[in-house]
C-alpha cells in the first residue's frame, strides 16, 4: 500500500491504479498559452513562499540579497514550497462565482483563486491594508471578493465550512461551485468523516481536494492512517474518488477539470486525492530534524516547476518565455514586499472592530 512508504526514507507519488486518473495528462489540444498560465501561477506561488519565508527571517529578498527595511512577517507561516501543481491545477478550472475553503497552509490556494499578491503579503506584514486589516496573518487570510472564504488555523475546519457553502449555493440555485482544500491530517478527524456525510446525502456541488503531502505536522501520515487514505474513505461514503500525481500539474490540471465538470452538472460530490510532498518543515521555524534525508532528497526530485518546465519545453514551449514569467514573479513579488513594508500598521482604535459581541455571554 502507498501509505506504507511513509516516513521510512521511501518516497513514491504513483496513485494505486484502480483510482489513478486514466485521462492523458497534457492534451495539447488546449493553447499554449493556457499551460503557460498553470506554469505563471506556479511561479508566482513559489516566489511569493520563498519572499515570505527570507521575510519572517530577518528581511531578506526574493532573491537572497540583503533587504535593508524590510519588516518581518508576522506570526507562523506554513509554507507551501513544492505543492504549487495543486492548487494551479485546480484553480484554473474555477470561476469568480465558485467558492474555495483552504487550511493553515493556504498561500497557494489564494494566490490561485486570483487574490492580489500585494494585499496578501501586507496581510503577512500585519499591515492594515491587508485584506483582514492585517489581523488574520498568514493562516486566516480570506478575500470574499474572489470567492476564497479563508485559511484555517484549526487542522479539519474548512470542511464544513466548504460544505455550507457549498449548501447554500445549491438551495440558492446558484451557478456556482465549491471546493475543498485540506491536508492528509484533516482525514483522521471528524468533521471530515461529517462533512463528505452531508455532502454525498444532499448532492452538494463540492469538490473536496485532499493535498496528501505526507507529513500532519512532525508525524509522518502513514503509521497513523489505516487504509488508502482519503480516496478510500471516500469511496466508502459513495462519493467518486480519483488519485493523482500531486506535482505534475498537467495531470492535477486533467483531472480536476473532469471532477469539476462533473459536479458543475450537478452529479454530486467528488474527491480528489492528490499526492505530494511537503517540502519545508511544519512551520517556518521547524528544520524537520525528524525527516530521512533520503526522503527528502527523492522528494525534491520530483519539484513540480522543474517537471513542468521540462515536459513545456520538450513539447515546443520556448524556455525563454519560461524564464520571462519566473523573472515577472520575482519582479511582482519584491514590489509587493516594498509595498508591505511601506504601509501603515493598524491604528490602535480597530483593535476591537470586526469582534463579534452581539450575543456573546448571554444566556437566556
Amino acid at each position: 500500500m502507498r501509505y506504507g512508504a511513509l516516513g521510512h526514507g521511501r518516497y513514491d507519488l504513483q496513485p494505486n491504479a484502480h483510482r489513478a486518473y486514466p485521462g492523458n495528462r497534457m492534451d495539447f489540444a488546449n493553447s499554449a498559452a493556457e499551460w503557460l498560465a498553470l506554469y505563471r501561477t506556479m511561479a508566482r506561488i513559489r516566489a511569493f513562499e520563498n519572499a515570505a519565508e527570507a521575510a519572517s527571517q530577518g528581511g531578506v529578498s526574493a532573491y537572497g540579497q540583503e533587504a535593508a527595511g524590510v519588516a518581518s512577517v508576522r506570526g507562523p507561516l506554513h509554507l507551501s514550497t513544492g505543492q504549487e501543481a495543486v492548487p494551479a491545477g485546480v484553480c484554473a478550472h474555477l470561476r469568480i462565482a465558485d467558492c474555495i475553503t483552504s487550511t493553515h497552509r493556504g498561500h497557494g490556494h489564494t494566490l490561485a483563486k486570483g487574490a492580489d499578491l500585494a494585499r496578501m503579503m501586507c496581510e503577512l506584514f500585519g499591515k492594515a491594508t491587508g485584506f483582514n486589516g492585517g489581523k488574520g496573518g498568514s493562516m486566516h487570510i480570506a478575500d470574499f471578493s474572489v470567492g476564497m472564504l479563508g485559511a484555517n488555523g484549526v487542522v479539519a475546519a474548512g470542511l464544513p465550512i466548504a460544505v455550507g457553502a457549498a449548501h447554500a449555493q445549491k438551495l440558492q440555485k446558484k451557478d456556482a461551485i465549491t471546493v475543498c482544500f485540506f491536508g492528509d491530517g484533516a482525514i483522521n478527524r471528524g468533521p471530515f468523516l461529517e462533512s463528505l456525510n452531508w455532502a454525498r446525502v444532499y448532492a452538494l456541488p463540492v469538490l473536496f481536494v485532499c493535498e496528501d503531502n505526507r507529513w500532519s505536522a512532525t508525524t509522518a501520515s502513514g503509521p497513523m492512517t489505516a487504509g488508502d487514505g482519503a480516496s478510500a474513505r471516500a469511496e466508502a461514503l459513495d462519493i467518486a474518488a480519483t488519485q493523482v500525481d500531486g506535482n505534475d500539474v498537467f495531470a492535477v490540471h486533467a483531472a480536476a477539470r473532469q471532477l469539476i465538470a462533473e459536479v458543475r452538472a450537478g452529479a454530486g460530490p467528488r474527491l480528489l486525492h492528490a499526492l505530494t510532498y511537503r517540502v519545508k518543515g511544519h512551520v517556518s521555524v521547524d528544520p524537520a530534524g525528524y525527516r530521512d534525508a533520503g526522503e527528502l532528497a527523492a522528494a525534491l526530485e520530483t519539484d513540480p516547476i522543474a517537471r513542468a518546465r521540462r515536459r513545456l519545453i520538450a513539447d515546443g514551449i520556448d524556455a525563454a518565455s519560461l524564464d520571462a514569467l519566473e523573472h515577472a514573479a520575482h519582479a511582482e513579488v519584491e514590489a509587493a514586499l516594498a509595498v508591505a513594508d511601506a504601509a501603515p500598521w493598524p491604528d490602535a482604535s480597530t483593535a476591537f472592530t470586526d469582534v463579534q459581541t452581539t450575543g456573546a455571554g448571554q444566556w437566556t
